[in-house]
């Protein structure tokens, strides 16, 4: 069942639903130009937007910024570039005009460098769009367990160490199934109001809960 429901794979999934709503909102975002409009999407491939079946209009020009480059070349108006969100020296301030994220800044590390990556994104881009998993959703969503955020990190570690847990595979080294567990913090809304200050906030809901919580500022 909560496969089924956290699977974006699945284009019937609560996820799936939910995403293309979300990306049906940042797109109203970007701004109706005759010129270039630059867009960052920090931690998205040219697949994840073709997956979804959008097409951007011929004046965006959208770089793709991941720790690894693409798999395979990308189409037209994405250019993949190597990088780290905590630290953009390779762009300028207010160099995009928007900058969009989905499902990253948990990923980072530690809050200070959530911290450092929401300040990159608000120098270099004009605008942005940030998604997170909401750490009071009762379903953690990369492990699929609930209340999986709330456990000791011993007791979640020790669990992993047992068995495949959600999307994560089980690790049977007590170091690396900490540093797995330990590679995801949950951002809640206060957090986030904090982390872009002044931004508008938009809840994705699932029935009385907050799925995720999303940033966004206009260019």
């Amino acid at each position: 069942m909560f496969f089924r429901l956290a699977n974006s794979s699945d284009p019937d999934s609560a996820a799936s639903r939910l995403r293309r709503k979300r990306v049906g909102i940042f797109l109203d975002l970007i701004p109706k130009s005759q010129d270039r409009v630059r867009i960052l999407d920090v931690g998205g491939t040219s697949w994840s937007w073709k997956s979804l079946g959008v097409e951007f209009p011929a004046y965006c020009e959208i770089t793709l910024l991941n720790l690894l480059p693409e798999a395979s070349p990308a189409p037209p108006n994405f250019i993949p570039k190597q990088g780290d969100a905590r630290h953009m020296p390779q762009f300028q301030a207010g160099e995009f005009d928007v900058c969009f994220s989905n499902s990253v800044i948990e990923h980072v590390g530690t809050l200070f460098d959530q911290i450092a990556m929401a300040r990159e994104i608000q120098r270099v881009a004009r605008g942005f769009f940030v998604q997170t998993p909401n750490r009071r959703f009762p379903l953690e969503p990369h492990f699929l367990f609930p209340g999986w955020q709330y456990l000791p990190i011993g007791l979640r570690r020790r669990l992993l160490q047992a068995r495949d847990l959600g999307w994560m595979k089980r690790v049977a080294d007590p170091l690396l199934a900490q540093a797995e567990v330990e590679q995801v913090r949950l951002l809640t809304e206060r957090e986030m109001r904090l982390l872009f200050p002044g931004a508008n906030i938009y809840r994705e809901q699932i029935g009385p809960f907050k799925k995720s919580i999303v940033a966004w500022k206009r260019a």
